[in-house]
């Protein structure tokens, strides 16, 4: 993941940060609990193709 694309990337519910996780290859928004798809390198912002996160996955990133 670009380092420059992800400093520019907010989460497009909540306007809030990002994180990456290489190994799932998705954009995490924390706040909202959405994991958000990297298909071919390109990051997938639409709410409709977020995965909505179990709660202990989201707590485990605290």
């Amino acid at each position: 993941m670009d380092k420059a694309l992800l400093a520019i990337l907010v989460c497009p519910v909540c306007k809030g940060n990002l994180f990456y996780d290489p190994a799932a290859q998705e954009l995490i928004c924390k706040a909202e609990g959405l994991a958000y798809p990297i298909v071919d390198e390109i990051p997938v912002m639409l709410v409709e193709e977020a995965r909505v996160m179990h709660l202990d996955e989201v707590e485990a990133l605290s």
